[in-house]
């Protein structure tokens, strides 16, 4: 399989971590702005750089220097948050959605990681 862009990687990421954050906050309420507020929760830079942190003595060395090489990309000036957060999310981003398409079976492990290092109950 040929490798992406490191930004693809990061734009998939994106999407399949909030799915995956969408499929557990959806079994926790079904009030619409509970839900919403759960998602924006967890679906940020800062809780993003968090599980990061606490995911990374777990990852390998290739994810290690994909997330070395993910915190390089240049972001816009039109973001209103810290850039070194956002770098780190998208560092998160690009493991999750290299996974997601080279390697399914370690992305699984990777959600089943973070689904017991979130506390879901807000």
């Amino acid at each position: 399989m040929n490798q992406l862009n490191i930004k693809n990687y990061a734009h998939i990421g994106d999407a399949v971590y909030e799915v995956f954050i969408r499929e557990r906050t959806i079994m926790l309420t079904s009030n619409l702005q509970k839900l919403h507020k759960m998602t924006v929760h967890f679906v940020n830079a800062g809780f993003q750089t968090e599980l990061l942190e606490k995911l990374t003595p777990l990852l390998t060395d290739a994810e290690l220097e994909l997330a070395r090489r993910a915190r390089n990309i240049p972001t816009s000036s039109a973001r209103r948050i810290n850039k070194a957060l956002h770098s780190s999310a998208t560092s998160l981003e690009v493991v999750l959605g290299y996974n997601y398409i080279h390697n399914k079976e370690r992305y699984l492990e990777l959600c089943n990681i973070m689904e017991k290092l979130i506390d879901f109950n807000l």
